[in-house]
């Protein structure tokens, strides 16, 4: 089996925390969407025609595209790929797109899960991050997704926005829960270097939230989400039993998936590459017939660090026996002699010959992540 990841860049406004590849250019899209097309066409057989077990429309904001749009694209999929008849196919929308008009345009299309980017419900903290969207608009678009039909949504939340208090965060929380989603991605605000956040924090314009206030927004999160009973099966993600994302799980196992779009990363289990990240360059490269990319190669190392990344953040932690089983034993006695310290002070919990991370190790994953890793 294997996933396809399809990279919309396109945004009519950009949020101030983001710092993904997209453009305000909406008027690009008709020769996107048959660059797209072409570039299916050209890397039919990058991942073997494995099965396609699961399709992902990313961005940016795919909820942009127009029914006839997404048509031309899936008439490309079910043409060059091979895919199953269970596959997992979502889209991300913004909610201020979902309008049952929307919805009926869409409806004979084959997603049968959507990714909604919702991060507050709150109109101020809205306004404050430039999202597009009201806190109305988003709660239609979950009814609107339940009238026509989805049984499979899921919603995105940011804790930590600028001046939030615990009180904001949790009324935030219930709302997204009383919404009865069967699967939640929430995410601890970051500030990336370049953004427009990162620069109004940089000149004192914005109140960060301390970092004790994020461990107990995050411990809150862990709380009710697990009473509303929610699985929280990965660091940031939580879901409904049987409704983990598929997609994202795949990633996380390492399966080979084709990222089609510019600036989208594919992964065929040995080699990853990336297209180039300019939309103009990679339209015009496949107009011309030109794949336009960068790769790289993974060696032992390579892939043991990534497995650590991956493995850590899941519940079902890091594994003893397979990295065994993969790995030479220098990479299994590295990480036995790492990870004692962090087992000693709680932060991983070891069990049946597996590595968790604790409540209080995940505040500092990307420390002990990176502590973890093999450096030759």
């Amino acid at each position: 089996m294997a996933g396809i990841y399809i990279h919309i860049p396109f945004c009519k406004q950009r949020c101030t925390y983001c710092d993904f590849y997209t453009q305000v250019a909406p008027q690009m899209t008709p020769d996107l969407v048959n660059a797209l097309c072409r570039e299916m066409e050209m890397r039919s057989d990058y991942n073997q025609h494995e099965t396609i077990d699961t399709i992902y429309f990313g961005g940016g904001t795919p909820s942009l595209l127009s029914a006839s749009q997404f048509n031309l694209i899936f008439a490309a999929i079910f043409s060059y790929y091979t895919v199953a008849p269970d596959a997992e196919i979502t889209f991300e929308a913004n909610p201020d797109d979902l309008s049952p008009e929307f919805f009926s345009e869409i409806r004979n299309l084959p997603f049968n899960r959507i990714s909604m980017g919702i991060q507050s419900f709150d109109d101020n903290e809205l306004k404050a991050i430039n999202r597009r969207h009201s806190g109305e608009q988003a709660v239609n678009a979950v009814y609107y997704a339940r009238e026509a039909g989805f049984k499979n949504i899921s919603i995105d939340l940011i804790y930590g926005l600028p001046g939030q208090s615990i009180e904001d965060w949790e009324k935030q929380l219930d709302k997204g829960l009383s919404l009865q989603p069967e699967h939640i991605s929430v995410y601890g605000l970051t500030y990336e270097k370049g953004t427009k956040l990162w620069k109004q924090r940089e000149k004192g314009l914005i109140e960060v939230v301390d970092e004790d206030r994020m461990i107990e927004m995050y411990e809150m999160l862990i709380d009710k989400t697990a009473q509303a009973g929610f699985e929280a099966y990965e660091i940031s993600n939580f879901a409904k039993p049987g409704h983990r994302s598929r997609h994202n799980s795949a990633y996380w196992k390492l399966t080979p998936y084709t990222g089609l779009g510019p600036s989208a990363h594919s992964f065929d289990g040995i080699l990853r590459q990336w297209n180039i990240s300019s939309t103009r360059k990679y339209i015009d490269a496949m107009q011309e017939g030109n794949l336009f990319f960068e790769k790289e190669e993974l060696n032992d190392t390579d892939k043991f660090n990534d497995f650590i990344m991956i493995s850590l953040r899941t519940r079902e932690g890091l594994n003893f026996e397979t990295i065994k089983q993969i790995f030479d034993s220098k990479y299994t006695e590295h990480l036995k002699s790492f990870a004692q310290k962090y087992i000693d002070s709680g932060h991983i919990i070891s069990e049946n010959k597996r590595l968790f991370l604790s409540l209080k190790g995940i505040h500092i994953s990307d420390a002990i992540i990176s502590d973890l890793m093999y450096i030759e």
